[in-house]
């Protein structure tokens, strides 16, 4: 009866722990994007993807960490908006609306900080807050 009772207790520990262990790859957001993996929410593409295998990564300029960080931009298939993705601890990106035929795209007025990407040399592009560049 004892054995019973102790293998009992025993087994109901296990799972009482196994339900409380982390499952590795478990941590979905809202959208079903797997953080853990490297994967974040893209609005245009209304789909998950990793940004750091994107065709256009940026990096940090001028950093005062001891560290810097890189983001990336999407491009809607007719080039009317970008979509970058700033590492400042929230996991939501921003979009960017083309300013007519020019080469310039910025951030709406619902946004705080005002972003703004333009092209940087031949084949690159920068990314400004508040009229400073802070990717390129």
């Amino acid at each position: 009866m004892k054995k019973t009772i102790l293998l009992g207790a025993m087994f109901f520990t296990f799972l009482v722990f196994a339900q409380k262990t982390p499952v590795v790859g478990g941590d979905k957001d809202v959208h079903g994007c797997k953080g853990s993996a490297g994967y974040t929410y893209s609005q245009l593409r209304n789909d998950c993807v990793r940004v750091f295998e994107q065709k256009i990564k940026l990096k940090e300029v001028n950093s005062d960490k001891s560290y810097t960080t890189s983001t990336a931009v999407i491009f809607s298939k007719n080039m009317s908006k970008a979509e970058i993705f700033i590492p400042d601890g929230s996991s939501n990106s921003i979009i960017l609306d083309r300013q007519g035929k020019s080469k310039i795209w910025k951030s709406g007025k619902h946004i705080k900080e005002s972003y703004v990407l333009v092209p940087y040399k031949k084949t690159g592009y920068q990314i400004k807050k508040d009229n400073v560049v802070i990717y390129q």
